[in-house]
């Protein structure tokens, strides 16, 4: 096997491509690139990437990262996605360090990016999902369940970005941000299936279709009968890309749109219930569903302008869900929408041999919709009228988002390198009300009001790579700001005050070293850091509203590929993370207490995956693959614990001839009982359980 200059990021995981991928070559050096980004995946690793004569980190030059971005990001590629072959997003995102994905019921989710898992608003503005480089939402409505959205089944690469993101992303970029980048035209007219059912009665498909370097079509179905009582979704997911040349500029057009119907599986409640093999496979709540429709558009156009390149991408989102509030205790119905258009624009251009520059301006007008109805009564005892049958909120609200932002790359010398950037939002909201305003029950309704904010986050960081460049040292500053959802604002409770909710704004501060060793046979990054958050709005186990809460986030995180010989690899991540209030809160007798130093619910300390993997030859590759979740509160108290879990898993794959390869995956292998998700809301210790044992058998077919 040829020497290595540099090792991919762990994301890769070693895992093979199909029988029939590049085969072994010498890898060039870094004087012999032209252009100076260059990249290949060989016997599954993705391998060097060079800037000039220098040698630095595997780099996308794509996505949220440059060549000297300091901070951290990891990535996934085409072959660990299709290898992974994900039936639930979280499968293939919780690989990496410092991210925790919490499978729900179907197709739910909530996420956790070097943070707590978060619920609510702080769930929907916290983290900013992106496709192609486009948010999927807009940022006064996201969703928490944003991730089902995305054609991560298909994707090229999936990036992560651990922290506040870089100054070309804005508000909700504020622990961090998921790109889904969909592969473009490839030289080639083919078309790749993958074809699988499992033990659970979930069947998947997907396709697509590759026109030469002009247009690629990818389609995915899932019809899954669900493992729980009443669980069933089906799912569909469509994505094109079109490739031209108008005018003198180089044109990307896609398209994605998705639709989901499930039936939804509600918590179980009782101490440690998910131990139950009778009660985990119940559904309390039957009557429960998710109905979701979303599309978007875009169209990425770039020309060489003077000295520089302009990059410009106006785009188009709609959407429209519904579903069953199963996880109050009223119940109830919420529809919702939004649709928007917008454009981001981008000028990149040298300033001097040392220092790149670029500026952008972006904007994003928007419409959303929120009704919530009470179909039946409800209450705690006789008498309770706070929760009224009939409509709680109806309401729309016209968002308008406007940006400036700017960001400096200087290459001090060929061993230090400075990145600094600048973003500044103004973010106006219109709301109106179709229900009288005033008190209804627990319930508040605005009046009529408009409302303004404005966002500004600086970032500032540094790479020194002494000597040859093997391993790099990084520092960054940056601070991550969300303008309050529309949810936060306008669907309010008795207990609140009208606009209490204001900008969250948290500060980040981390140092880091990534490179290689064992003569370049072992890639490792590690990285620490510390974060300070104010104005954080969340839900207590009460389900009463928090307008003001602050937190600290502090931990250290890892992860290490080693290439132990041409046919065993060994991949890991690891994180520790302190997420703790840093506010007391004591409103009523009888209600949540929250101390300064109580940690954040559902935050676990620990987090872990490792992975074995064998290739002895071109046909088979074979893998084992633990997850682990450490200890968390499940409530803002303290009061009760979730004790952790660990899920083993294995993969194997056979490549029969160059075109056609068969797998398996058996998913917690020895069958443990726990759960994905646990809280204690309402008085109640309730679970989402994890799926028992179960395995998938699978083809890929490649039709050329």
């Amino acid at each position: 096997m040829p020497s290595r200059l540099l090792l991919a990021t762990t994301a890769s995981l070693a895992l093979a491509p199909l029988a029939g991928a590049q085969e072994s070559r010498r890898l060039p050096t870094c004087d012999e690139i032209d252009p100076p980004y260059w990249g290949e995946t060989t016997n599954g690793y993705h391998v060097i990437y060079c800037w000039g004569q220098k040698l630095y980190d595997p780099v996308l030059v794509y996505g949220d990262r440059t060549v000297w971005q300091p901070g951290s990001v990891a990535t996934l590629d085409e072959d660990v996605i299709a290898t992974v072959n994900a039936d639930h997003p979280a499968q293939i995102l919780n690989e990496l360090p410092g991210v925790n994905v919490q499978m729900n019921s179907g197709q739910e989710h909530l996420i956790a990016l070097r943070s707590p898992v978060l619920t609510g608003g702080a769930g929907q503005g916290s983290f900013l999902i992106l496709q192609n480089g486009v948010p999927t939402r807009s940022p006064a409505f996201g969703n928490v369940n944003s991730l089902f959205e995305i054609h991560h089944e298909v994707a090229e690469t999936i990036e992560i970005v651990r922290g506040p993101g870089s100054a070309k992303y804005g508000s909700n970029a504020v622990h961090g941000l998921i790109n889904v980048i969909l592969g473009s035209p490839q030289t080639g007219t083919y078309a790749d299936a993958r074809l699988s059912g499992s033990t659970l009665n979930r069947y998947k498909a997907d396709i697509t279709g590759n026109l030469d370097d002009t247009a690629r079509v990818s389609l995915s179905l899932q019809d899954d009968a669900g493992w729980r009582d009443f669980t069933g979704v089906e799912q569909q997911k469509l994505s094109a890309q079109y490739a031209f040349n108008v005018a003198g500029w180089d044109g990307l057009a896609f398209i994605s749109a998705s639709n989901l119907n499930q039936e939804t599986g509600g918590f179980i409640e009782g101490y440690k219930a998910y131990r139950d093999d009778d009660i985990v496979t119940q559904n309390p709540n039957p009557e429960a569903y998710r109905d979701a429709q979303w599309v978007m558009g875009a169209v990425r156009l770039s020309r060489e302008i003077g000295p520089g390149e302009l990059t410009l991408t106006p785009f188009y989102r709609w959407q429209e869900m519904e579903f069953a509030q199963h996880f109050l205790p009223n119940g109830g119905i919420e529809e919702n929408g939004h649709d928007a258009f917008g454009l981001q624009s981008k000028y990149e251009f040298a300033a001097s041999d040392a220092v790149m520059l670029r500026i952008g301006a972006d904007a994003d007008i928007a419409s959303g919709w929120l009704k919530e109805t009470q179909l039946e009564p409800f209450g705690f005892f006789p008498g309770d009228r706070r929760f009224p049958v009939g409509v709680h909120y109806d309401y729309t609200v016209d968002t308008t988002v406007l940006a400036l932002w700017s960001e400096a790359e200087w290459a001090v010398s060929d061993e230090l390198s400075i990145l600094a950037g600048l973003r500044g939002e103004t973010h106006d909201y219109d709301y109106k009300t179709d229900v009288p305003p005033g008190p209804n029950g627990r319930f508040l309704v605005p009046a009529n009001r408009e409302d303004s904010f404005d966002l500004l986050t600086p970032k500032l960081g540094a790479i020194w790579a002494p000597g040859d460049g093997s391993i790099s040292y990084y520092a960054n500053y940056s601070r991550g700001e969300r303008a309050p959802q529309a949810s936060d604002l306008y669907r309010l409770q008795s207990q609140q005050g009208i606009a209490e909710a204001e900008v969250e704004t948290m500060d980040s501060f981390e140092i880091g070293l990534r490179g290689t060793a064992l003569g370049g046979d072992m890639f490792f990054d590690i990285a620490a850091y510390s974060a300070e958050k104010e104005n954080f709005f969340f839900r207590d186990s009460d389900g009463l509203n928090v307008t003001d809460g602050s937190t600290r986030h502090t931990g250290v995180e890892a992860q290490a590929n080693w290439l132990v010989n041409e046919a065993f690899t060994i991949s890991g991540t690891a994180s520790y993370a302190e997420h703790t209030y840093t506010f007391d809160r004591i409103v009523a007798a009888g209600s949540e207490v929250i101390r300064d130093g109580n940690e954040v619910d559902t935050a676990p300390n620990w987090l872990g995956d490792i992975r074995l993997t064998w290739h002895p030859t071109e046909r088979f590759e074979a893998s084992l693959s633990a997850d682990y979740i450490g200890e968390y509160y499940v409530d803002p108290g303290n009061t009760q614990t979730y004790p952790g879990h660990t899920s083993t898993h294995a993969r194997a794959s056979y490549a029969f001839t160059e075109t056609l390869e068969g797998f398996v995956i058996i998913r917690n292998l020895f069958d443990v009982n726990y759960a994905d998700r646990a809280d204690l809301a309402f008085g109640n210790n309730r679970y989402f359980p994890g799926e028992p044992m179960n395995a998938t058998f699978g083809v890929r077919k490649r039709f050329n």
